[in-house]
């Protein structure tokens, strides 16, 4: 940015009317930056207060990768899940967890606050992005606007753009939900990388322009390990690059395709490091014609959600299997085509715009290539977990928006003003739509049940609304909607595992027992497509351990570890029985290999520390225990246990020392203060003992005016 940019207009110092002022207040970047910051975090903020929900609890509150800094390169190693039910590589997803956890601990409010500030702060490198190639495209285009015909310059066009895709709701799922951010995350790096990319191109020093492009290869690095639509934004860099960037030489271009290609083949590499490789199962097997078909609805759906995003509902479906093998629902089948027919239309208006000769031709093409390119891998012509998904769109929408910009750039000027207030009128529509949209986000049943009457009715929906009516106690009313999800999908493991604790919470074991032997048997085969589909072997385990029947649960429980090797929730499970069965010397051998093979799960270590405490290895059990206090910045159980250690050992200065950490990560916790009193009891400290016994009264007198206060 130049100093004559940062300036504010000269119109500004003539005293022209409020319109004017205005007007030349909008061409300061810093105040289009400012408008983007404010409009994205405005739209948001009903977010803020949110819950985590759905795989927000698997990424965030039970995944051992974020507990520490110290696990950032171990991101590296390992996918996105804990449990590996998917082949999602992202590690920069999870390293910036990690930095929200140190920072906020499990507090929802900061990892919504992040996530809001990545999506807003990608805006703004777009809004810079856009400058340039809005600019590059058509060299007749002026950066600067002509208030006084109506006539905006391509740099206000960046600005609305950005601003338009800023404050869109088909982005919610993206920025409200926390664990979307991978969209955010890859758009920001991906972005900033192009960015460098060309400012190492103007007039710098060789020192500086190198520096640039080491930061730019590194940025798009960063862009593919946070999410894989990086290789797509690869991919329209370099069409920009070969077909509309006149400055770089060809010699100088093809170096560039060879460094992009270099940064993939490091990314497929870095792929190659995590251990255990989840099975690429598919769900539905397509016909290449109802491919065909899927791609237009999808289509003709996305490009309804651009123009008129009322329906929002996440996960979206354009085919029902069930209707496609029932005859009798042919027709709803039939009067669904009218996706296709808008897919059709919409890939028409397309090539139209990119086959029609203009001031706007090339940035046309540009936007239909950037929305098609970022499309294909969405559009149903590959395996995929839903046939549409509205976070999706968080890149193709660019292209759809710069595609619209190359129509608006040929309007006459005298409709120019019009077009502007249609804009206006566009941002504060879609502005409103995306805070309602973002209130949505509020709490589990809310958003599920809201979801759900917005029409989003997929099998992982219903799985979720049924889970929110068991914890209320309303087993009846999950068990009707798991019934329904396994009319449409009979096969899918969460639905058969969650009814069956529907069936054994009414008494009906039989039937519960026949669920979860069946969803036990196919999920290791069937759907490493799905989170936490081993809790079904550990549920039926547990009946038989409640039935006195042990041999047939640890029967049940190897089984599952060999289906689903690394997993601490069945490993923990195993250990309890063998623990009450054969004694804490059987269950600590498999707990001691488990951390062997895993010395990053925490919990592990605790539970590895405990049992080594119950056989009387004390020493070792420290050990464990502090490795556990490394591994989570937060957690106090692994200090505590290191306390108690000390006092039985009667090191009441260590013990002293060691609870004094465990308050400072916990000071609004009552019973760091209790084993303090304790420990300051022992050593015949009463008066500071009697001060941490009243500090207990204080707090728990505060946690119970708490809700009062709310």
């Amino acid at each position: 940015m130049t100093k004559s940019e940062t300036k504010v207009p000269p119109n500004l110092l003539k005293g022209e009317s409020v319109w004017r002022q205005l007007a030349g207040y909008i061409e300061v970047p810093w105040v289009r930056c400012l408008s983007l910051v404010l409009f994205g975090v405005g739209v948001h903020l009903p977010s803020l207060p949110g819950q985590f929900l759905w795989d927000d609890v698997a990424l965030i509150r039970d995944n051992p990768f974020i507990k520490s800094p110290a696990l950032i390169l171990e991101a590296f190693r390992h996918y996105l899940f804990p449990d590996s039910y998917s082949g999602h590589y992202r590690p920069v997803q999870t390293i910036s967890y990690i930095f929200d956890y140190l920072v906020w601990n499990t507090e929802p409010y900061g990892f919504h606050l992040s996530n809001v500030l990545w999506h807003v702060l990608s805006g703004v490198l777009l809004y810079f992005l856009l400058c340039r190639i809005l600019g590059s495209l058509d060299k007749r285009w002026s950066e600067k606007s002509d208030w006084a015909n109506g006539r905006l310059g391509s740099s206000a066009v960046a600005f609305v753009l950005a601003l338009l895709w800023v404050v869109h709701p088909v982005h919610s799922a993206a920025v409200d939900y926390v664990s979307g951010r991978a969209d955010s995350l890859s758009f920001f790096f991906a972005s900033g990388g192009w960015l460098l990319f060309l400012r190492a191109h103007d007039p710098l020093r060789a020192w500086v322009r190198r520096g640039l492009f080491a930061l730019a290869i590194l940025s798009a690095l960063l862009a593919l390990c946070s999410r894989e639509s990086g290789c797509l934004w690869v991919f329209v860099f370099l069409f920009y690059l070969f077909v509309f960037d006149r400055k770089p030489t060809l010699r100088t271009k093809f170096l560039v395709l060879s460094a992009c290609l270099a940064v993939v083949a490091l990314y497929v590499g870095l792929r190659q490091l995590p251990e255990s490789r989840p099975e690429n199962v598919r769900s539905v097997s397509f016909t290449p014609a109802m491919r065909g078909v899927l791609m237009l609805r999808a289509l003709g759906d996305y490009g309804g959600l651009m123009v008129f995003p009322c329906r929002l509902h996440v996960e979206r479906s354009v085919f029902e299997p069930a209707s496609a093998r029932n005859p009798a629902n042919l027709r709803d089948l039939v009067t669904s085509e009218y996706l296709s027919i808008t897919g059709v239309a919409l890939l028409g208006v397309l090539a139209f715009g990119a086959l029609r000769k203009g001031d706007g031709q090339a940035i046309r093409i540009f936007g239909a290539t950037w929305f098609f390119v970022t499309y294909l891998p969405i559009s149903n012509l590959f395996d995929l977990n839903a046939t549409v998904a509205e976070h999706w769109l968080y890149l193709p929408s660019v292209g759809f928006l710069m595609f619209l910009a190359g129509y608006f750039i040929e309007m006459p000027v005298r409709f120019g003003r019009y077009a502007t207030g249609f804009a206006t009128i566009a941002v504060l529509a879609l502005s409103a739509r995306s805070a309602i949209r973002s209130s949505d986000w509020a709490d589990p049943e809310t958003f599920f049940r809201k979801t759900f009457a917005a029409g989003g009715s997929s099998s992982r929906i219903g799985v979720n609304l049924a889970v929110i009516y068991a914890m209320q106690g309303e087993h009846a009313k999950a068990e009707a909607v798991l019934r329904k999800v396994l009319q449409v999908c009979p096969d899918f493991p969460l639905a058969r595992n969650n009814l069956g604790i529907a069936l054994s919470q009414q008494g009906k074991t039989k039937e519960a027992e026949t669920m979860f032997a069946t969803a036990s048997n196919s999920t290791a085969g069937k759907s490493s497509g799905y989170p936490r589909t081993w809790e079904a072997a550990r549920n039926l385990a547990r009946l038989r351990h409640r039935e006195n029947n042990d041999a047939a649960a640890f029967s049940i429980m190897e089984k599952a570890r060999r289906d689903y090797p690394g997993t601490w929730d069945l490993i923990s499970f195993e250990a309890q029985l063998m623990r009450e069965t054969h004694g804490s010397g059987a269950a600590l051998s498999i707990v001691k290999s488990f951390v062997d093979d895993h010395w990053w799960h925490a919990r592990a270590s605790i539970a590895l520390g405990g049992l080594l405490m119950e056989v009387g290895d004390l020493a070792k059990a420290e050990v464990a225990f502090q490795n556990a206090s490394m591994l989570d910045v937060h957690s106090v159980e692994a200090l505590n246990w290191i306390a108690l250690l000390n006092m039985r050992q009667n090191k009441l200065e260590d013990a002293y020392k060691i609870q004094q950490r465990a308050i400072s990560r916990h000071p609004d916790e009552p019973q760091q203060y209790l084993l303090l009193s304790a420990i300051l009891e022992k050593m015949g400290r009463t008066a500071e003992a009697k001060t941490a016994i009243n500090r207990v009264g204080y707090l728990r007198t505060l946690a119970r005016l708490q809700p009062t206060a709310d």
